[in-house]
């Protein structure tokens, strides 16, 4: 932050102040519902993954993306959310699960490249994101 901006953060009325902190605190609430939300969404998306390795399945279900994709559109689209936001979210969030279901797959000695796989992500141990 510039001098200038400092200088103007310090001259905040204090109505405008506290506003400001009440919205950002709303912020940082809804921030953590949304990481623990995710939280469990990788919980139920690595059982998914242990059950497709278990069966010999495909990590990715491109038909299930596809309808998910659809869901989430008219979702976003019903919540005044850009559509376009939210399917870019969706499909970060699926290639980080299919690259989840890829690593169980290998480690329960099923293979399981599908070539549409992400190859990127955290490392994380997470894979909440996937399609499942």
């Amino acid at each position: 932050m510039s001098t200038s901006e400092n200088d103007a953060a310090r001259h905040i009325d204090a109505s405008v102040r506290a506003e400001l902190d009440r919205l950002r605190e709303s912020i940082d609430n809804i921030d953590a519902a949304v990481v623990h939300m995710l939280a469990e969404r990788f919980k139920a998306t690595q059982q998914v993954g242990r059950l497709k390795a278990d069966h010999q399945l495909p990590p990715a279900d491109p038909a299930r993306e596809t309808r998910q994709i659809a869901r989430l559109r008219q979702l976003a689209q019903s919540a005044n959310l850009d559509p376009a936001f939210a399917e870019k979210l969706l499909n970060f969030i699926i290639a980080e699960v299919i690259r989840h279901h890829e690593r169980i797959a290998e480690e329960a000695g099923n293979g399981g490249g599908s070539g549409t796989g992400s190859g990127s992500g955290s490392g994380s141990g997470n894979g909440a994101f996937a399609g499942a």
